[in-house]
């Protein structure tokens, strides 16, 4: 159960089903297009290992109130937003709320009633190359691939019908501020981002990320020399030119996990 330890002022507060409410303390809601991004990190700052099935659940200690979180923000998301790197690690993966918390799958059905939201949200998987496997169940269920022209021939004719490629250029990654935007024009307003630290460092970077959900777990990862594990930042340098900070909105705790919620600016970096 999520105690609630601080709350700034103001901010949107969505009317939760009671199961919800009496799960998470506190308000919880969006106002107007929103793009928010969720990780769980180990206290060392670890929140991906490439090759590890599932490892963000070895990294949350498998702890049930950050299983419940995702699933909160996947109830209130027009669209969640991952990356081919996220899809191979989760070969099952469905990224709706049910999948990853199926005790709350009323409370998930009814917040999005409430939102007036379809039953699940959309899902948007970004891969430069088509680098992706064509059978994975998401999908099935369905998918926009947002990828480069490359990536797009390399997908034809591969993926279900239920899913739809979207070419967003011909250079070698793809252009993130495009990817938001192809999303954005299928009408999903707020964006949640469980993608890799690669593609969320790359719209850090754009400023397109507005708020952060950041479970900090009480475990500790450790890196071993030449090995990779990641921080949600990969690829960009932000210090020393770019101030990005978050201004603390909520803090929670469930046991010795703490759930952190910013809202992120960016500035020039004093010099």
């Amino acid at each position: 159960m999520l105690e609630l330890l601080f709350e700034a002022g103001g901010g949107a507060a969505f009317e939760l089903p009671e199961p919800l409410a009496a799960r998470y303390p506190g308000r919880f809601g969006f106002d107007g297009p929103r793009v928010v991004a969720n990780f769980v990190s180990t206290l060392d700052g670890v929140v991906a290992i490439p090759g590890l099935t599932r490892a963000n659940r070895l990294i949350a200690d498998e702890n049930d109130d950050d299983r419940f979180v995702m699933g909160l923000l996947r109830a209130a998301a027009d669209a969640v937003l991952i990356g081919s790197g996220t899809l191979q690690a989760s070969p099952s993966g469905l990224w709706t709320p049910a999948s990853t918390y199926p005790d709350a799958a009323g409370g998930w059905a009814e917040l999005r009633r409430r939102l007036g939201r379809p039953p699940e949200p959309a899902l948007g998987v970004v891969t430069g190359t088509g680098g992706v496997d064509p059978t994975h169940p998401a999908f099935e269920r369905g998918a926009l691939v947002l990828t480069t022209e490359a990536g797009a021939r390399a997908l034809s004719g591969l993926l279900p019908a239920a899913s739809d490629v979207v070419a967003l250029g011909d250079g070698p990654l793809v252009d993130v501020t495009r990817a938001l935007g192809a999303l954005r024009d299928r009408g999903h307003e707020l964006v949640l981002v469980e993608a890799g630290p690669h593609v969320v460092g790359s719209m850090l970077a754009e400023e397109l990320i507005d708020e952060l959900f950041l479970t900090l777990s009480p475990l500790v990862a450790g890196r071993a020399e030449g090995q990779t594990r990641l921080g949600f930042v990969a690829g960009r340098e932000l210090l020393p030119d770019v101030r990005l900070a978050g201004e603390l909105a909520g803090a929670r705790r469930s046991a010795d996990h703490l759930f952190l919620h910013y809202r992120l600016s960016a500035s020039a970096a004093a010099t």
